[in-house]
């Protein structure tokens, strides 16, 4: 339903209804603007790209704050991360509408960006800004998003290090006794900072023994529920574990009160220096690498290791470890040779096709 009317006044007023059932009305000097306004309302109603006029003219300044209210419900590391993120977004789209802004101007800002940042650090701003619209096409303040695919950086393609053998146990030498622990439950159980600095004796089954992660430090939520789980661990490392645990905590720190996230990094630091090879910046979470390796290495299947690494689903996995499982020429020749070198003569059929048996 629309119409033009004149007023007393001799203004005309257009009035539509939008597709939200409200009506929407416009007061114009000449008839000829109220009716383009209408026309435009009605082609894009027929278009299938109306939007609410009074959050058209939305800019993204705007919209980060409606956006990031509604984003604090997440997890604190996570509105933390999204946080480092919108202030990028905010201080070079800040004051343009929504609307305006192009795919060329997402792609000239990623340029940008990359002379500045890592690849990955890059794809990973990408991903947030197109998180960002992609909500405000879902709430109606834009008909479609500028970011794409034909947006977006490369990819990081950078494979994780994962550290030699010799390498894990020169760190559990580097460390403090008070700390080795750490190198075992993350090379060994694959354990996250967070959850190494949780974790106490009754999580541990010393009798069959394994660990149950429920929790990070400081009561925090794990990263994702597939986090929590049971991890089955040797009697070897157990009794290790077990030397060097505190009355409380299985890392005690040197004050037997356990200790921090951020302490671990901080005594980390030290010993990652004192170990040759190991590339700058090689995290606690890096040994969860070598823990993936470990198992890989022993032949057991992607929904093993995923279930180990408590990983969501075996897709993650894939695209973290995938170059970690054997595939060479060598593996797939051996397996054809291997059913080829199976195969019996049917019987009384000798390797030239001819019958063993003679005639009388």
């Amino acid at each position: 339903m629309a119409s033009i009317k004149q007023r007393p006044d001799g203004t005309w007023r257009a009035r539509y209804r939008g597709p939200d059932g409200r009506e929407y009305a416009k007061h114009a000097k000449l008839k000829r603007d109220a009716q383009a306004w209408l026309d435009e309302a009605t082609a894009t109603m027929r278009a299938g790209t109306w939007v609410d006029p009074r959050t058209s003219k939305m800019t993204m300044g705007e919209w980060l704050t409606t956006w990031e209210a509604g984003y604090a419900g997440n997890k604190s590391g996570t509105v933390k991360s999204a946080a480092t993120h919108v202030k990028l977004i905010r201080a070079k789209f800040g004051d343009r509408q929504l609307r305006a802004i192009r795919s060329s101007d997402v792609k000239t800002w990623m340029a940008e960006l990359s002379e500045k940042y890592a690849r990955s650090y890059v794809y990973a701003i990408h991903r947030r800004l197109a998180q960002v619209l992609t909500d405000a096409v879902h709430d109606g303040v834009i008909t479609r998003s500028p970011v794409s695919r034909r947006t977006s950086p490369p990819a990081p393609t950078q494979r994780p290090y994962v550290a030699t053998t010799a390498q894990v146990w020169a760190l559990y030498e580097a460390l403090p006794r008070a700390y080795r622990n750490l190198v075992l439950l993350g090379a060994f159980v694959g354990l996250r900072a967070g959850e190494i600095a949780a974790l106490t004796r009754d999580d541990v089954d010393w009798d069959a023994p394994s660990i149950t992660v429920s929790v990070q430090h400081d009561g925090a939520e794990l990263k994702s529920e597939t986090s929590s789980g049971t991890v089955p661990i040797p009697a070897e490392l157990a009794a290790m574990l077990d030397a060097d645990a505190g009355a409380a905590k299985i890392v005690p720190g040197v004050f037997g009160r356990g200790v921090t996230a951020w302490h671990l990094n901080d005594v980390w630091a030290d010993a990652r220096k004192a170990v040759d090879g190991l590339p700058e910046g090689f995290r606690i979470q890096d040994l969860r690498h070598y823990f993936a390796s470990l198992l890989i290495a022993a032949g057991l299947d992607i929904k093993v290791v995923q279930t180990r690494m408590r990983h969501a689903s075996p897709v993650i996995t894939l695209r973290t470890y995938a170059h970690l499982w054997p595939d060479t020429d060598d593996t797939s020749r051996a397996a054809v040779a291997d059913v080829l070198s199976a195969r019996k003569s049917p019987p009384g059929v000798d390797p030239e096709g001819s019958s063993s048996d003679s005639a009388d």
